[in-house]
């Protein structure tokens, strides 16, 4: 789906946007920021695209000024570039720089998972256990739509809970904000249903860091989750070789 091309969910997210803003009092800028960062970490836009103001104007029925607010929030999230008097597109970030931030994230994910085995509770352990089987059940699907889709909502399910253990809330609010950005380079990278072909070995990582942090162990935590974001390089490089030529 493009940014000319708003599809048949356009007019169910325009009168969402306009009900939300009428019954809340919240921003239209910031109603429009939500929309079209959902937009960018489903990877309904592509790496490079161009992003058209008119045509976010129109599909919204807003005026230029709220749209562009909501733009320079995400260029702030480093998912898009402005360039003045000239237009706005959706980041493209080199192969070398999403194996640097991945690299970066499993660290920092690590230490979390680390800090979440010594601080959770039993009443976490079996929310994890309770978000970790509906992935298992993702896995029997013969849609890879389905199975692409229901991962990135579950995987992060499992992620934040595993944060919320943690309780810290540096730790948290930090972590959301590089789940973000890995949602965008997962789902902009070109590939057709990202991490469909890899869940169950993805699952297989979650059972892992499930388990030690359910056993308290701090070190097989950190591991086994740092081993798991790292090799989400892999399995990216791996689909988009697998991706048909065009």
């Amino acid at each position: 789906m493009t940014s000319t091309d708003p599809g048949p969910t356009a007019s169910t997210e325009a009168a969402a946007l306009l009900a939300h803003v009428r019954t809340s009092g919240a921003r239209l800028s910031s109603a429009l920021y939500d929309i079209l960062k959902t937009r960018l970490l489903e990877g309904r836009y592509t790496a490079g695209e161009k992003i058209v103001v008119e045509s976010i104007r129109q599909e919204f029925g807003v005026s230029k000024q709220p749209v562009m607010d909501a733009l320079r929030r995400l260029s702030s999230d480093k998912l898009v570039y402005i360039v003045p008097q000239v237009g706005c597109e959706v980041v493209s970030y080199t192969p070398r720089e999403v194996e640097d931030f991945f690299t970066l994230f499993g660290g920092f994910e690590g230490a979390i998972a680390a800090v979440a085995a010594t601080r959770r509770t039993e009443a976490q352990v079996r929310e994890l256990d309770l978000i970790s089987a509906r992935v298992d059940a993702l896995i029997a699907s013969d849609d890879p739509e389905v199975r692409a889709h229901g991962y990135r909502v579950h995987n992060r399910e499992f992620h934040a809970a595993i944060h919320a253990m943690a309780h810290s809330r540096i730790m948290e609010e930090t972590s959301q904000r590089m789940w973000d950005l890995s949602d965008f380079l997962i789902n902009t990278a070109g590939i057709t249903n990202p991490l469909a072909s890899a869940l169950p070995n993805r699952q297989h990582d979650h059972h892992e860091i499930a388990e030690a942090i359910r056993n308290r162990d701090a070190a097989a935590a950190r591991e086994a989750m740092e081993r798991h974001i790292i090799g989400t390089i892999a399995v990216i490089r791996d689909e988009s070789s697998a991706q048909p030529s065009r």
